[in-house]
């Protein structure tokens, strides 16, 4: 009978732990090759705030899993603790949706090698990221040219420069405000739109917020970007009385 009681009390405990798993929205698992120790934290923001979601000891294998509660997609933050290190390269951005997404990388180069798949968010958000990117070289470009300039006595912030570094901008806002519309039953449209121009004229914002299906529309950063227009709208007003 004892043995009975035992077997049920071990069948409900594994059933239960099976199932708050399954009630989970995202399973997210990945290898960091070359680490032996350390831990890995997924974290969000909340609010104004980076929270944890979960920490992972890594202790002789490279691998980790979590399961977490997504109901729909968002910005998670991967965090690398290795313990006593100079390098800087410890944070990956993941576009995480609910379903199984998985993350391959290794411990030099953790953010640059990463891999990860099962989020077509995130597919479209390095997509995005790899087509700015060429925007921001130009415009380092034009910082460093300005700089050289100073160094040998010549004139900063010249009407060339200026002009050059104003076509530059408005080629990349005009790519974000595309990349936004063209891809508007995606969650990435409101995010590249609050994350990358929202200092933007607000008749483009309201363009991309307009153009959003009803389920982007709904999710959080298409909420976020309708507060955020209305209240650029609020502050716009203000100043006109």
């Amino acid at each position: 009978m004892k043995k009975v009681c035992l077997a049920l009390v071990t069948l409900i405990v594994l059933t239960s732990c099976s199932n708050n798993e399954q009630s989970k929205d995202l399973t997210l698992t990945g290898t960091i090759k070359g680490l032996k120790s350390g831990t890995v934290y997924i974290q969000k923001y909340q609010d104004t705030s980076l929270v944890v979601l979960d920490s992972i000891k890594i202790d002789g294998n490279s691998t980790f899993e979590s399961h977490l509660d997504l109901t729909e997609p968002e910005m998670l933050y991967i965090v690398l603790d290795r313990g006593i290190t100079t390098t800087i390269d410890n944070s990956l951005l993941i576009f995480a949706e609910p379903g199984k997404i998985d993350v391959q990388t290794d411990l030099k180069h953790f953010y640059a090698n990463a891999k990860v798949t099962g989020s077509k968010n995130h597919e479209l958000y390095v997509n995005y990221m790899k087509m700015n990117s060429k925007y921001n070289d130009q415009l380092h470009d034009l910082l460093q040219l300005d700089m050289d300039n100073f160094k040998a006595g010549k004139e900063t912030n010249s009407p060339d420069i200026i002009e050059k570094r104003n076509l530059v901008l408005k080629k990349k806002y005009l790519a974000a405000i595309n990349f936004a519309v063209n891809h508007k039953e995606y969650e990435i449209a409101p995010f590249v739109a609050l994350s990358e121009i929202s200092d933007a004229n607000i008749k483009y914002l309201d363009t991309i917020s307009k153009s959003l299906t009803p389920k982007v529309s709904s999710s959080k950063y298409g909420k976020m970007l309708g507060d955020y227009i209305e209240m650029r709208k609020e502050d716009q007003a203000a100043v006109t009385k």
